[in-house]
């Protein structure tokens, strides 16, 4: 198996009912061809650099996986011929993962995205600080 991650934009008017079912279907697409999902984020809707098929915003998801060559070659016919898919990109990260290497890939995923997590609850911490300093500075004026 190979390492791929495949970036795809929905169009943002479907519903979560349908950005559910095609990721559902994209992900099942790689399980049954023997692959493995290590990371599936929802980026939600953001605002698009420039009009894709009239539309200014997508619905972004994100996808890390392993799987053969054959499962990018099956997403990407879908997604050609799904019209709510307005565009993505698939890149090839790596030549050959063992059930050992996803496992490996995951973990540091789950790490990374603690450490950002708690980067970002002491960011927060430290802006409430600074308001309790300057709530106390205005009120000894």
């Amino acid at each position: 198996m190979r390492h791929y991650e495949t970036t795809f934009i929905l169009r943002p008017n479907l519903g979560e009912e349908q950005f559910t079912e095609i990721i559902d279907r994209t992900s099942a697409i790689v399980a049954n061809d023997g692959g493995a999902i290590i990371c599936l984020d929802r980026w939600g809707i953001k605002r698009l650099a420039y009009e894709i098929n009239r539309e200014a915003q997508g619905y972004y998801v994100y996808m890390n996986y392993a799987a053969p060559g054959k499962t990018v070659d099956e997403i990407e016919r879908i997604f050609r011929i799904d019209d709510r898919v307005i565009r993505y990109l698939t890149v090839k990260l790596g030549d050959s993962m063992n059930a050992e290497a996803i496992e490996a890939e995951k973990q540091r995923i789950e790490e990374k995205a603690a450490a950002r997590a708690k980067a970002q609850s002491d960011e927060t911490e430290g802006d409430e600080f600074e308001g309790e300093a300057l709530e106390d500075e205005t009120a000894e004026e």
